[in-house]
């Protein structure tokens, strides 16, 4: 597909400023404002006129996913290794200015940059980062993260998949579902049993010529069309034994990598309520009915203060999650509050935008249907909103309701 240069939006270019009506930008520092200003540039002006026929034929946008690598965020939290070594700051808002534009692109940066990346970085060993992280830290090889499988989601503890020792090898046998960036990776870290039963991360390089691994995109999505996820088969697929993630034994251990997946999450959905507030309150003060702009009608203010409100809460609990992360005091309820009310709040706010557009709002051309739809895919991944309260009240209450055999080992 070929990608327009320097095309202007079908949008006022003043719609994409970015709404902070309480003025998180002055608890910025310089680096922070530049950071945002770099990724908010190149979305703005290289994503947005160019997603949505990707987005309408569920296809892939490498070229503009590969221009990431110039921003000089991949790795976010990581240091060294060439990685960004972002703050926890600067890290959301990464994620919500991509999904401010699309959320696609933030799943595409989130799944290999985060989930992958993170993984390598919290639980590899030494060697095991200096081998993959620099070269993913350039987008020259990209990741993917295989947890989830067809019969457990929520209930990834569960998981199916076994890993059994032979020789110098460990022999995967199982399947997953939902992967993102599966069909494109080079490097697929595929979460699994011992026979000892414990919980091990083994990375799989080059898995597209891998003997025994079948990897098949699910189609059909209603939502983030224009990142990939797939099904995947492992049928006897040896990995070597030292490409088994040397930290990780239980399920807690990657229960770190996906409570700071649920941080990235909860300013993904602040950022895509807030583009579609912005798109909304740019057509409402333009789109003339009855003599006058809709903006000027009691009912239409309505929808707009009810999603400025919403998107302003929902950048106060970001900012002050992020601030908790950093004085390292943010708990595994705490992002579980965040990414539960961010991602319900984010199908409202997208629906109210969608309704300010009223037929116009159907088209992805005004942007905001694509927003709404993308919400929908936040609000069940990283954790259904069912598990993040029931995250959320075993730390307020001490008793676990998940499962009375529900154990994090």
């Amino acid at each position: 597909m070929t990608l327009v240069a320097d095309e202007a939006t079908s949008v006022d270019e003043n719609a994409m400023h970015g709404f902070d009506f309480f003025k998180i930008e002055n608890f910025m520092n310089k680096k922070q404002r530049a950071t945002r200003d770099k990724v908010r540039d190149f979305m703005v002006n290289r994503v947005l006129p160019n997603i949505n026929p990707y987005w309408e034929k569920a296809e892939f946008p490498r070229e503009l996913a590969m221009e990431i690598k110039d921003l000089g965020i991949l790795g976010g939290l990581i240091r060294g290794f060439d990685s960004a070594g972002l703050d926890p700051l600067e890290m959301g808002l990464v994620m919500y200015e991509m999904a401010r534009v699309d959320g696609s692109i933030s799943t595409f940066y989130g799944v290999h940059s985060g989930l992958a990346m993170g993984s390598i970085g919290l639980l590899g060993s030494d060697e095991q980062r200096e081998r993959w992280l620099p070269p993913m830290s350039r987008l020259e090889k990209i990741g993917a993260f295989g947890l989830t499988e067809p019969d457990q989601g929520s209930d990834a503890v569960n998981i199916k998949t076994t890993a059994r020792r032979d020789g110098d090898h460990y022999v995967l046998n199982g399947a997953k579902r939902w992967i993102g960036n599966a069909s494109i990776s080079d490097l697929l870290i595929i979460w699994a049993r011992d026979e000892n039963g414990e919980f091990g991360g083994y990375v799989i390089e080059d898995p597209q010529n891998t003997e025994g691994l079948t990897i098949e995109n699910i189609w059909g999505k209603i939502g983030k069309r224009s990142v990939l996820n797939a099904d995947i088969t492992l049928e006897n697929v040896a990995v070597p034994a030292e490409n088994r993630l040397a930290k990780p034994r239980s399920f807690k251990d990657v229960g770190k990598v996906l409570v700071m997946g649920r941080y990235g999450v909860s300013w993904e959905a602040a950022g895509v309520a807030s583009g579609a507030f912005e798109h909304a309150f740019n057509y409402a003060m333009n789109r003339t009915q009855f003599g006058q702009p809709i903006a000027g009608f009691q009912l239409i203010q309505q929808k707009l203060v009810e999603m400025a409100t919403e998107v302003s809460l929902m950048q106060l609990i970001c900012l002050q999650l992020a601030n908790m992360m950093g004085m390292k005091q943010m708990s595994e309820g705490m992002a579980s509050m965040a990414k539960y009310n961010n991602a319900k709040k984010a199908r409202y706010v997208t629906q109210l935008a969608r309704e300010v557009l009223g037929g116009n709002g159907i088209l992805i051309d005004n942007h905001v249907a694509r927003l709404m739809l993308d919400a929908e895919v936040i609000y069940t991944y990283e954790g259904t909103n069912e598990i993040q309260l029931l995250i959320l009240g075993r730390e307020l209450t001490g008793f676990n309701a998940i499962s009375p055999n529900f154990k994090l080992d």
